[in-house]
């Protein structure tokens, strides 16, 4: 090859460390993906007490979707930890002491909805983050999931079903 041509070095990207190319390293993720899962928890055992108080409507269903849900995600999450070869915490978020402190059911629906609304948005923040394909499709799905939970909750809460307003 004549020394006045062009070239180009190999590309070597691909085998570049993660935090190298911008990605959220080992341990970023191995916190991020446990407090997510503490938030989880509370979530699961938030909905769980709900439903024994639930009002005659649709939030009894909603409270054992949601529920089903959250139990699935903490599943997912505890397996991602488990190939990351990190402790799973058991830990509860505290989010949980605070929902259980609202004693009314329409109230606590309320405030659960926005704790959905502060994962999706731990979501959205993390995934941009996620090398490995097969945790960003499963954040991709829980970001989804909590979305409906989201939707569905407010729909309840606005309808004639949900809480009374007073007169």
């Amino acid at each position: 090859m004549p020394d006045d041509e062009p070239s180009s070095p190999v590309c070597y990207a691909n085998e570049a460390d993660a935090i190298y190319m911008g990605y959220a390293g080992r341990d970023e993720l191995i916190a991020a993906l446990t407090e997510l899962l503490e938030a989880e928890r509370a979530g699961d055992r938030i909905a769980h007490a709900s439903t024994k108080d639930a009002p005659d409507t649709g939030y009894g269903d909603l409270m054992r979707a949601v529920r089903g849900d959250e139990a699935h995600w903490c599943a997912m999450l505890a397996r991602y930890l488990k190939r990351l070869d990190a402790t799973v915490s058991t830990r509860c978020g505290a989010f949980h002491q605070k929902a259980m402190a609202i004693a009314d059911p329409w109230e606590r629906l309320a405030f659960l909805n926005r704790g959905q609304q502060w994962v999706v948005r731990k979501l959205e923040t993390l995934m941009p983050r996620v090398r490995d394909d097969g945790l960003y499709a499963d954040l991709r799905k829980m970001r989804d999931s909590h979305r409906v939970n989201i939707t569905m909750a407010e729909m309840l809460l606005n309808s004639p079903d949900g809480p009374s307003t007073p007169a």
